[in-house]
Order: structure tokens, then C-alpha cells, then sequence
């Protein structure tokens, strides 16, 4: 058994090279300015629930995000109304009734974001193989964050001449070896934003990667109140803590 496992460990030291070469062969990501980032920063709600209409119109058909629930759209800035019209949209299973039997349900706030297949196996059986990722996390689990979701949405491009594209393959120089499974998501109008702004690949993948990056860290905002209010506390403290030792010293010099 130690036998098998050193073949093993070994093996996989003999891997990490061409693992590490495959990784290092793509493109270094655009560089885009967030509003959310930095220590002030703060989602656009506007850019939010566009990213949503984006996730829902396109990427929901492949992808699920079995973190989020309907309820947490209010976030966004949709209204408990809405958020209850949004969700009374699918068809949610449930039970078993007082038969035994499944049944489908119209959705509730409560529940979670409809995965848009049955189980993994029928998954990968509409995807060649491929299983589509769940994108609850999707920002914080890839390298450069937002940045590297970005330059793959709007990376698609014709290969290099002299490049063979393999059957089913697609040319993106921003993902690892070049050739991803996933056909080019966004065309142009794709979308018709309901606040009228122009779906352009550009916007529709800002959009939807901010959506993205609130998914995967929804209570950043609410961290970054509580840690300027700890560091003016702090600040705070420093001073009268400063002020009762020099009154301190004085005393004392004064006796």
C-alpha cells in the first residue's frame, strides 16, 4: 500500500511541470477598475442586476448556482414583490406528497436558484462530456478574480495560424492552453437591458462578472463597514490613549 501511494506522490511531482506550464501558457488578464473594490468600494446595484438579467438570459441555461437564493435578490435592489414574481417563474420539485410522489411547485423566496439539469451525469451527457461549473463562487475560485472572468468572456478570437483547434474546442488565449469547450457566450444585444443601457459583449461581461464577484462574496460591503468602523475606533483609542500618558507624565514631572 506505502508502495502504491509513493508511485502515486511521486507521479504527481512529475506532473506539476507540465501542469504548471499548461497554466502559465495564457494570457495575462485585462486589467479592469471595480467599484467594489478597494477599502471604500461598493457594488453598482444598477451593474448588479443587469449582471443578474445576463446570468439568467444566458449563463443559467449551462451553469448553476446552487448558493444563492431567490431572497437574496433583494440585495440587488429588487423589492420583496419582485423578488416573489422572479421566483414564482419555476417550476421547483418538491415533496414527497401524501402519496409518496415528487410534484413541482411554483418557486418561493426561500428557494434556491433552479439547477438547470437533473444530476451531474445529464450535465455532462448536454455538454459533450464537460461539466459546466457551478458559479456561486466562481470569482473568488479563479486566479485574478474578476479580472480573469472578464478577459475570458470578451477573450474569444480566431487562432493563431498554424494552431489546430481540436472538434468542439474554441480559441481563447485567456484560458489555460488555449482551447476551451464553451462556445462564445455574449454577441451583441444579446440582451435587452430593461434599463435601456446599450448590450454591447464589453458591458453585457462587466455586468455579469460584477454579478459574479457579489455571488461569491455577497457580504463584502457589510465587512468593509464593520472594518472602517473598527479602524476609526481604533484611531479613536490611539488618541485618548495618548492624550491620559501624556497627562499622565505631567503629573508626574509636575510632583
Amino acid at each position: 500500500m506505502m508502495k502504491k501511494s509513493l508511485i502515486a506522490f511521486l507521479f504527481a511531482l512529475m506532473m506539476v511541470p507540465s501542469l504548471a506550464f499548461a497554466a502559465g501558457d495564457a494570457h495575462e488578464p485585462k486589467h479592469v477598475d471595480w467599484p467594489h473594490q478597494g477599502l471604500l468600494g461598493s457594488f453598482d446595484r444598477a451593474a448588479l442586476q443587469r449582471g443578474y438579467q445576463v446570468y439568467r438570459q444566458v449563463c443559467a441555461a449551462c451553469h448553476s448556482m446552487d448558493l444563492v437564493a431567490f431572497r437574496n435578490l433583494e440585495y440587488l435592489g429588487y423589492t420583496e414583490d419582485q423578488v416573489r414574481t422572479i421566483a414564482s417563474e419555476y417550476l421547483i420539485e418538491d415533496g414527497p406528497n401524501d402519496e409518496g410522489d415528487m410534484f413541482d411547485r411554483p418557486g418561493t423566496p426561500a428557494d434556491y436558484f433552479k439547477n438547470p439539469y437533473a444530476n451531474t451525469k445529464a450535465a455532462r451527457y448536454a455538454n459533450g462530456g464537460a461539466l459546466p461549473p457551478d458559479l456561486s463562487l466562481i470569482v473568488r475560485g479563479r486566479h485574478h478574480n474578476e479580472d480573469y472572468i472578464y478577459s475570458l468572456l470578451t477573450g474569444y478570437e480566431e487562432a493563431p495560424e498554424g494552431m489546430e483547434i481540436m472538434s468542439g474546442m474554441h480559441y481563447n488565449p485567456y484560458f489555460p492552453g488555449g482551447q476551451i469547450g464553451m462556445a462564445p457566450p455574449l454577441s451583441d444585444d444579446l440582451v435587452m437591458y430593461e434599463d435601456g443601457t446599450p448590450a454591447t459583449v464589453e458591458q453585457m461581461a462587466k455586468d455579469v462578472t460584477t454579478f459574479l464577484a457579489w455571488t461569491s462574496d455577497p457580504h463584502q460591503e457589510a465587512r468593509k463597514k464593520m472594518g472602517l468602523k473598527v479602524i476609526l475606533f481604533l484611531l479613536f483609542l490611539t488618541v485618548l490613549v495618548y492624550k491620559s500618558k501624556k497627562q499622565v507624565w505631567e503629573d508626574l514631572e509636575t510632583k
